[in-house]
C-alpha cells in the first residue's frame, strides 16, 4: 500500500464520503441494536454540509479516500461534544478511531476552548466503549435517543491522560 492516513479538517466537498462512509460504518452498530432508523444512517446530505460548515469535523484520509471522521462541537457551558466517530472497516483496529478522537479533542480545546469532553455510544457497543475507556473517558449517566437507542454518556476532563492502559 506505502500510504500514510493523513488527518485534516474536513471540507465541504468532503461532505458526500463522509455521509457514505458514515453510512457504511454505522450498518453493524444498526444491526447490533436491530434498528436501522438510528440517527447515522437518517442523516441528510445537507445536515452534513450544515455540520462541516458551523462545527469541527475531522477526516482521516488514505491518497483521495475519506476513511474515518469525527464531529466537534461545545456546548453554551464550554463542554466539548464529540460525535459520529466512524473508521471504514477494513482500517478498523490499527488505531485510527483514537487518532480521530485525539484530534477532535485537540480540535475542541484550541479552537472552542473546552474544559470537558462529552460523548456518547450504545450500551450494546462494547467495542466503543473499550476504545473511549482507554481514551480516559468514564461512564456518567445514560439516555434514550430519539432512535429508541439506550446510550451510554462518557466524559473526561481535558486534563485527563488521552490514553489510558487497559488492565
Amino acid at each position: 500500500m506505502g500510504m500514510s492516513v493523513i488527518i485534516s479538517a474536513a471540507t465541504a466537498q468532503d461532505a458526500e464520503q463522509i455521509l457514505k462512509l458514515q453510512y457504511l460504518c454505522f450498518q453493524s452498530e444498526a444491526e447490533l441494536y436491530g434498528n436501522y432508523r438510528i440517527d447515522p444512517l437518517v442523516q441528510t446530505l445537507d445536515s452534513v454540509r450544515a455540520e462541516i460548515a458551523t462545527n469541527l469535523v475531522f477526516v482521516a484520509r488514505l491518497g483521495d479516500e475519506v476513511v474515518g471522521s469525527v464531529r466537534g462541537s461545545t456546548d453554551q457551558d464550554g463542554t466539548g461534544q464529540i460525535a459520529r466517530l466512524c473508521v471504514h472497516p477494513r482500517l478498523q483496529g490499527h488505531g485510527l478511531g483514537a487518532r480521530l478522537l485525539r484530534a477532535a479533542e485537540s480540535g475542541l480545546v484550541d479552537e472552542r476552548s473546552a474544559t470537558r469532553f462529552r460523548l456518547h455510544t450504545g450500551h450494546r457497543s462494547e467495542g466503543n466503549l473499550r476504545l473511549y475507556q482507554r481514551a480516559g473517558y468514564a461512564p456518567v449517566g445514560n439516555e434514550t435517543g430519539r432512535d429508541g437507542v439506550r446510550l451510554i454518556l462518557l466524559e473526561k476532563d481535558v486534563t485527563a491522560p488521552a490514553y489510558v492502559a487497559s488492565a
